[in-house]
């Protein structure tokens, strides 16, 4: 490669069940139901804090009704998997998601700056506006909200959380045994919030968390959601499998992120990138080969059907990507930010669904190779400007977070592209992302268009 050497490259390391390929819990070695194990959660968090990684991100489905009974989902309970993974490691974040649909802002800041406590200061919430219809049968039933809703309440709860999270100012705790004080109580506010959606008193039942408040990623790719990670978000997840793609992208979240009054360097942009990693390249594709052949065609037939909204009967293997079927992305009920990065890599390379279905990545950026190709890649990437770091999607677990922190991070690290060791106490310094900040007014500044 050449040309000026990018930034220290950060990484997030996601997990799903047992792994991000459909695949995964058949062509891997152990249990079907390992995903439910302590232990392989403790093997995962310690080989990734071996490797240096910046933080562990665990996806949650809070229900299995996507996939049924088909393959194992993320669906055990965030913060305990959390919690479990902070008793066995000392420097590594660890992120979870959590509904702003189905969870109430009181507790889950509690929850968090829990976890944030009993951490040292390494947690970091992934705040997601859930669009699956099926969760609300779970919740009550009744009518689930459409876009705009779930995105004007999201807001409302962000900024609910917030304000909690701060609502004990720094030097609040005086624990003076000698004159009696545990805390100024002008130091401890509370928020009086009564909106929309929520009414909540306040304040928290504890002091402000080691790094002043854990980490916010989000992940929302539509203008609406845009907006709302250029307002909230320390770390946005995304999809983009196109170069160009990926820098409008960056591009235009710091352009947001600018016209909130905020330094775009401040929001840091971790795009998925799917690895299948082998010491040699004829290694990686007989890896990436026995993961696509267990699963079967019709099974990633129906997930990419659903990934961008058209029947299964629309989808002919060997027949180009029917993008022209598509349907306008208003009226589109899932991610738009997924869709639009597949539509956009299947018109871009021509590809037929066949191919599609093998390049796609599940959703995101796919890379299958040496340590030496994806660190190619992933160099690449950062010197155009399309990534702050990545959020690795780990094709299958535990033997790819192994594969990652026994051969891609030598490599990085050869480069000069990654950390060796942990230099940065919490989970917000080693991100590079600065001090939390004060909460933006609701109102907030005017973002771009899209």
């Amino acid at each position: 490669m050449t040309g000026e050497s990018p930034s220290m490259i950060v990484t997030a390391a996601l997990m799903h069940g047992l792994g991000m390929h459909t695949g995964a819990w058949l062509a891997r070695d152990g249990a079907a139901d390992d995903h439910l194990s302590a232990a392989l959660y403790k093997d995962i968090a310690r080989t990734a804090e071996r490797g240096g990684l910046h933080a562990l991100f665990l996806a949650e489905q809070m229900t299995n009704q996507e996939v049924g009974t088909e393959r194992p989902c993320g669906a055990l309970d965030t913060a305990t998997v959390l919690a479990l993974m902070a008793g066995v490691t000392e420097h590594i974040g660890l992120v979870g998601t959590a509904s702003t649909t189905y969870n109430e802002p009181y507790e889950l800041a509690r929850r968090f700056a829990t976890l944030d406590h009993l951490s040292g200061g390494r947690v970091g919430w992934n705040s997601i506006a859930t669009q699956n219809p099926t969760v609300v049968e779970q919740f009550g039933g009744g009518e689930s909200l459409d876009h705009e809703q779930r995105y004007a309440r999201a807001d409302e709860f962000i900024d609910v959380v917030l304000r909690l999270w701060d609502s004990w100012e720094p030097d609040a705790l005086v624990g003076d045994k000698d004159g009696g004080v545990f805390a100024r109580e002008d130091g401890v506010h509370e928020i009086g919030h009564t909106g929309r959606y929520f009414s909540v008193r306040g304040p928290l039942p504890f002091p402000r968390t080691p790094q002043g408040r854990p980490v916010i990623f989000q992940a929302g790719s539509s203008p609406r959601g845009r907006d709302q990670a250029a307002k909230f978000a320390d770390v946005v997840f995304t999809a983009q499998h196109l170069l160009k793609d990926a820098v409008d992208f960056r591009s235009d979240m710091r352009a947001r992120a600018a016209a909130y009054g905020r330094d775009p360097d401040s929001i840091k942009i971790l795009p998925g990138i799917s690895l299948v990693l082998g010491a040699t390249m004829e290694e990686a594709r007989r890896r990436k080969e026995r993961l696509d052949e267990v699963f079967g065609t019709g099974p990633n037939l129906r997930k990419l059907a659903k990934r961008v909204g058209l029947p299964v009967a629309a989808l002919v293997l060997d027949e180009k990507f029917p993008a022209h079927l598509l349907g306008p992305d208003e009226e589109f009920k899932g991610s738009i930010g997924f869709r639009r990065s597949i539509v956009n890599l299947a018109v871009e390379k021509s590809l037929t669904v066949r191919e599609l279905i093998a390049e796609y990545g599940g959703g995101h950026h796919q890379v299958v190779g040496t340590p030496e190709q994806v660190a190619d890649d992933m160099q690449e990437r950062m010197e155009a400007g399309a990534a702050d770091g990545f959020t690795l999607m780990i094709d299958m677990l535990p033997s790819g977070i192994h594969d990652v922190v026994d051969l891609l991070v030598p490599e990085l690290r050869r480069r000069g592209l990654f950390q060796d060791g942990y230099p940065h106490t919490t989970l917000r310094d080693s991100l590079g992302i600065g001090p939390a900040r004060p909460a933006p007014t609701a109102a907030g500044a005017a973002a771009p268009a899209a």
